[in-house]
């Protein structure tokens, strides 16, 4: 593993804008690796440069609390050729993103880049919800497919 993170585990979650699907995926994990008592590394980014700076979507903010979670201090930032070697797993929200970071991706990178889904069983090659241009139920229906990658984090990571 990476030098700046010890033994804990060092997680990515990467969406297109970094302002709806991963800061919701960093939250939930958050939540899933604090409750199981795992310490982690847990960060999120986008492959665009669109909102960097930017907090997350307002709509995002507010399903992250109804799950008893603040995710207003986040601010975007885009993926960078350092969170390759900083992060032990990166986890794309889609096949786009996930091909877009294999591209950035250095020949040396110690990251293991991977879709998120694919480690929800029956789940695998599936994308996040995007809720960005849908209803403002399409954030419930985000959290609940990452809270499901959260869970099986945990549940890999206890395991070994």
């Amino acid at each position: 593993m990476g030098n700046d993170h010890e033994d804990r585990l060092a997680i990515l979650f990467l969406c297109l804008g970094n302002i709806c699907r991963s800061p919701l995926a960093e939250a939930a994990a958050r939540v899933a690796f604090a409750n199981a008592g795992i310490a982690a590394m847990l960060d999120s980014a986008g492959t665009g440069d669109w909102h960097i700076g930017h907090p997350p979507d307002k709509r995002a903010q507010a399903e992250a609390r109804r799950r008893g979670t603040d995710i207003s201090g986040l601010r975007g930032r885009q993926l960078s050729r350092e969170d390759f070697y900083r992060f032990d797993l990166i986890l794309a929200a889609d096949a786009n993103n996930l091909r877009d970071a294999r591209v950035l991706a250095p020949p040396d990178a110690t990251a293991r880049v991977r879709l998120m889904l694919d480690l929800v069983p029956g789940r695998q090659g599936e994308s996040v919800t995007d809720p960005y241009y849908g209803a403002d139920d399409g954030f419930a229906e985000t959290w609940a497919d990452v809270s499901a990658v959260a869970v099986a984090l945990v549940a890999e990571t206890s395991s070994g």
